[in-house]
């Protein structure tokens, strides 16, 4: 249940706390007090749209926080909040909501920050809001088979999961099977694309690194002439025996003067030896570069071949990628595509196995799930029918009409099977049946909602319930119906009602009032928690209207209070 709502700078509101209570809450006060804006907070809290409107003037911001107590999460609560890594103590759950005049909107839950998205997907788990506009429900067919299905149980829910699960298997299949048999109808002339591609590449005879390699191989090539002039250069200063020019033979001589001065100087003979280790290193030097001008002979017909190469290599890489591993990847992409396509048949023939089988399992599943919603319609019919007896609609003959309109063409599988149905009331005698929309009388309406929230709530899982104005067009003898069908929804939800009833002011375990004044210059609603003095004053206003609170209305209004006490103990007893 919802323990606390806090509402910063709503509309009218600029700071507003409620502390709720277990059972039957009615929130009243006079048109125009500010009641819709308790509700508008509810709707911000379940991921409503937010209008910058709704921000009170002269703030920049507005929040609303809303804290549940649950006595048993849901499974699908649970689930969320591991989808989402929120860490939470299995009963307390805060869900806040922040929008500004920027449009921004911050949402967590259990002060973690959540995309919008999320919090309509858990807010609704947490609180049921029935509002003014919830009347359209009634006239959208495409809801009716959501509602049917919650009123069936684990084995309902379990045919649900079962065709959930099917037609996605289906699906899936599909999809591939349409994908393999648009790709056959193009399999022969891409197969001969690819063969034709494929034996380009191997011809081509890549390697990584032979573009490095040969970029180097040509640049070298290019420059031939210029190094072969250095290294003959070379030779010549290394080999040449002229005086001026031969080193080697140089060094030699100054070896061969060096040795008989070692009889004077002995360190003659070591500079000797050194002589002699130079004029061998030059001599290694002198062959290394003579093998060097045989490698670099001007070679036309290489340098053409090796251009060639280079040519074919980058044209492939422009084609398939940028580098050598872009065009080896492609080549065995290719190949794997042909192998593909030289399966597909085969593949689409499995496929088309698979694809009936699966849908043969749909259809069973379907036809099994269509069965147990037939069941639970018949005796949603007899309970609706039951329900709108006691709401003044004795002689409303209510039905769950199935259709199967698929203009002759098999229906494609859905995840909520092959059921389409609308909701069909025929509210006086002798009349065809019509559809909800159909429906003119606000009375009629209020009185066909409030029944199925009284079925539903016998059937969901959600702990607290927000009705707004259940009771338009009703009144009289049928008030007092609604306040007890009020009650009875009371005893295994939270309830948390706005009405005008003083009937169902009366019926509440608790009572708000809602009002309206000035402070500083400045229009407010404040929301105060009545006592049972209070009661007794807010219920004979109601009774009284705009003529004032009289004696009589007082009075009556504590017979009411205490009557509805005394009914509320005998339905708990019954």
């Amino acid at each position: 249940m919802i323990q606390s709502l806090s509402i910063r700078n709503i509309a009218l509101i600029d700071q507003l706390d409620l502390e709720f209570h277990p059972g039957l809450q009615v929130l009243s006060g006079e048109t125009g007090a500010g009641k819709s804006i308790v509700v508008d907070s509810v709707i911000l809290i379940l991921g409503g749209r937010a209008d910058r409107t709704m921000i009170r003037s002269g703030c920049t911001k507005a929040s609303v926080e809303a804290i549940f107590d649950l006595s048993a999460p849901s499974p699908k609560i649970v689930e969320l909040m591991e989808r989402e890594s929120i860490e939470y103590d299995g009963q307390t759950v805060t869900v806040y909501r922040e929008i500004s005049e920027s449009g921004k909107n911050i949402c967590r839950v259990c002060g973690v920050l959540v995309p919008l998205s999320f919090l309509r997907e858990i807010a609704p788990l947490l609180m049921n809001l029935h509002g003014q506009s919830e009347h359209q429900f009634l006239a959208d067919s495409r809801t009716h088979l959501d509602y049917l299905d919650q009123m069936g149980g684990e084995e309902h829910r379990r045919l649900l999961s079962e065709v959930r699960d099917a037609c996605g298997a289906f699906i899936a299949n599909h999809r591939e099977y349409a994908r393999l048999v648009r790709k056959n109808e193009n399999r022969e002339m891409r197969s001969q694309q690819l063969e034709k591609e494929i034996e380009v590449l191997r011809s081509a005879d890549i390697h990584p690194g032979e573009e490095e390699k040969l970029t180097a191989e040509i640049r070298k090539m290019q420059n031939a002439a210029k190094i072969s002039t250095a290294l003959h250069a070379a030779y010549r200063l290394l080999m040449s025996g002229d005086e001026q020019s031969g080193s080697m033979q140089s060094i030699r001589e100054a070896a061969r003067l060096l040795r008989p001065v070692s009889s004077f100087e002995p360190d003659a003979d070591t500079l000797a030896d050194r002589c002699d280790s130079i004029f061998f290193d030059l001599e290694d030097v002198a062959f290394q570069v003579n093998q060097m001008m045989e490698r670099n002979e001007d070679d036309p017909v290489r340098l053409e071949q090796a251009e060639n190469r280079l040519e074919t290599l980058r044209r492939l890489e422009r084609r398939y990628g940028s580098t050598e591993e872009d065009v080896l990847s492609a080549y065995e992409k290719l190949e794997e595509e042909l192998a593909d396509l030289n399966g597909l048949e085969e593949r689409i023939a499995r496929m088309g196995r698979e694809h009936k089988e699966l849908l043969a399992v749909y259809r069973a599943a379907a036809r099994r799930l269509s069965e147990s919603r037939m069941e639970i319609a018949r005796g949603f019919e007899k309970d609706m029918m039951r329900e709108l007896s006691d709401l003044g609609m004795a002689q409303t003959v209510f039905r769950v009409e199935f259709r199967q309109d698929t203009g002759g063409k098999p229906k494609m599988p859905s995840e909520n099977g092959d059921d389409s149905l609308e909701f069909m009331i025929c509210p006086n005698p002798g009349e065809p049946l019509m559809p909800l929309a159909k429906i003119a009388s606000g009375g009629e309406l209020s009185r066909l909602m409030l029944a199925m929230k009284v079925l539903e709530a016998c059937h969901t899982g959600i702990e607290t319930m927000v009705f707004d104005e259940i009771d338009t067009g009703i009144s009289g003898r049928m008030a007092q119906t609604v306040a007890e069908k009020m009650i009875l929804i009371s005893r295994r939800h939270q309830v948390i009602c706005v009405s005008h009833l003083p009937q169902l002011a009366a019926a509440g375990d608790w009572q708000y009032l809602v009002s309206k004044g000035t402070e500083n210059g400045r229009t407010l609603t404040r929301v105060s928690e009545l006592d049972r003095k209070g009661r007794i004053g807010e219920i004979a206003r109601m009774i009284s209207g705009a003529d004032g609170i009289s004696p009589e209305a007082s009075g009556y209004a504590q017979q009411m209070l205490t009557a509805s006490e005394n009914r509320k103990s005998s339905l708990v007893q019954g």
